[in-house]
């Protein structure tokens, strides 16, 4: 009977199948640097302005850094950081990027960590998308589109609850 061997090398062709379900690899066997990004939004341009916010969540498969953003909607694009100094609001442009840890999902939101977009070509409206390209020190860039409304403000996220 041929029917056996034929058996036994499908078992064995799903087992090798099998023993490949992880992550991808690199060409040296070692996991590949991958970075997840989620809930990517853009503010609407306020009337006459051309700077905007974008908030999201970057979540990286091994320790890796963002280093450069870039949007065809936009002049720049920049990383900053808000901070309360002296009983005021001061933001700050995060020129080093920012560390994402392994397996952490590093938020960029209001009043903390963001995206600023300067000089916005054409005003930015609620049901728009924002095109952006995120650049890694290890992963791949990521290019994604963001929605354009307004952000929930920071815990009201369950108001009503």
């Amino acid at each position: 009977m041929k029917t056996l061997p034929l058996l036994a090398s499908a078992f064995v062709l799903a087992g090798l199948a099998a023993c490949n379900q992880g992550g991808a690899k690199s060409a040296g066997g070692a996991e590949a640097a991958t970075v997840q990004v989620t809930g990517a939004l853009c503010r609407p341009t306020p009337p006459g302005r051309k700077v905007t916010g974008c908030y999201l969540t970057m979540t990286a498969s091994t320790n890796d850094r963002l280093v450069s953003l870039s949007s065809e909607a936009a002049g720049r694009a920049q990383l900053h950081e808000s901070k309360m100094e002296n009983n005021m609001m001061v933001m700050y442009e995060l020129r080093e990027g920012l560390a994402l840890p392994a397996g952490e999902a590093v938020v960029l939101e209001p009043n903390n960590r963001h995206i600023m977009l300067l000089g916005v070509k054409e005003p930015l409206k609620a049901g728009d998308t924002v095109p952006l390209t995120l650049t890694f020190a290890s992963a791949p860039p990521v290019q994604i589109e963001a929605s354009v409304a307004q952000p929930p403000v920071p815990g009201t996220e369950h108001a009503g609850h």
